[in-house]
């Protein structure tokens, strides 16, 4: 049994998991948690990491190494995807990072990924659950993040891959400023998120697709509301079966609530009130292409993602 511990930074958010590996690659939780720290804040339009940000993502970070320690975690592994992709000053977040796991007795340096790796880390942490449960593929995984979102077709294995630039804070940054957004700004994310998909076309071939798996906040939290549920419940939410209409219905009712019809959610964390409607967004116009090509596609939410490949990957 090898205890480690995993952590995913993205543009929205920072999320830590401490968890048991045995010698079969089976994953038991000992600690799971997520703070919204938006490191991506501002990044699109600066190409910089904002200071505040900055300030925010490493003081967390020093809380997760602190708790790595104290866990008794062998071996850990931090992951930086979008938002330290693009920035010109990710070196100065990559060295407070190392300063911080220095702190606490690791020598610990953030790894940038390129959204490919990013793809494949999604894919094996949502497979080995989607496998055991049964659910048919071939999956399209989609991880839909804050700068990014991945698309990643599989059944056993990664057969093809594409990251592309439409995630909730980007989308809401460059389009979803108002409250509730216009049609004149939904217009303009839609076309946006159309180019990426074509992009991703190129490469992800979406025909004869069994089921498509939503993983992260944005799609977790659109599933909360499509089964109704009056607070966030991650066992109901993990591998709950769904229509894509039933998705799209709901993020239609996502993206045109007010920000403060949004924070009335019992399920919704304040935050992503403001970003979650450019992540429904996304997630209503990928599902719309995907029946387009695979009609008889079924929808599965995982709670299990690239926080799960990364713990994974370790051991």
């Amino acid at each position: 049994m090898t205890r480690v511990g995993a952590i995913d930074c993205g543009t929205n958010s920072i999320r830590l998991l401490v968890a048991d590996i045995d010698e079969d690659g089976r994953l038991t939780d000992v600690l799971r948690r997520t703070e919204i720290v938006r490191l991506g804040y501002g990044v699109d339009r600066t190409g910089v990491i904002d200071p505040g940000a900055m300030q925010r993502t490493l003081t967390q970070a020093s809380a997760y190494a602190v708790q790595c320690r104290e866990l008794g975690a062998s071996r850990v592994r931090f992951v930086a995807t979008s938002a330290s992709r693009d920035a010109r000053n990710a070196g100065e977040f990559v060295s407070g990072v190392e300063a911080a796991f220095a702190a606490a007795g690791f020598e610990v340096s953030p790894e940038v990924v390129s959204g490919d790796v990013e793809a494949q880390l999604s894919f094996s942490g949502a497979n080995g659950d989607l496998v055991a449960a049964g659910i048919p593929g071939p999956y399209l995984v989609v991880d839909l993040g804050g700068g990014s979102t991945e698309l990643v077709r599989g059944t056993t294995h990664v057969e093809s891959s594409r990251s592309v630039d439409v995630g909730c804070v980007r989308m809401t940054e460059r389009h979803l400023e108002g409250d509730p957004p216009s049609d004149a700004e939904i217009a303009a994310a839609t076309a946006d998120v159309a180019a990426a998909l074509d992009s991703a076309e190129e490469v992800v071939d979406l025909s004869g697709i069994a089921t498509v798996v939503g993983l992260a906040g944005s799609i977790t939290t659109n599933t909360a509301l499509a089964l109704g549920l009056s607070s966030y419940e991650p066992e109901r939410i993990h591998l709950a079966r769904l229509t894509p209409q039933q998705h799209r219905d709901a993020a239609q009712e996502l993206l045109r609530a007010t920000r403060g019809e949004r924070a009335a959610y019992g399920f919704m964390h304040p935050g992503r009130v403001d970003v979650i409607g450019a992540g429904a967004l996304v997630w209503h116009e990928v599902l719309g292409r995907v029946i387009e090509r695979s009609p008889d596609a079924q929808v599965v939410t995982s709670e299990h993602d690239i926080l799960d490949g990364i713990a994974l990957s370790i051991a």
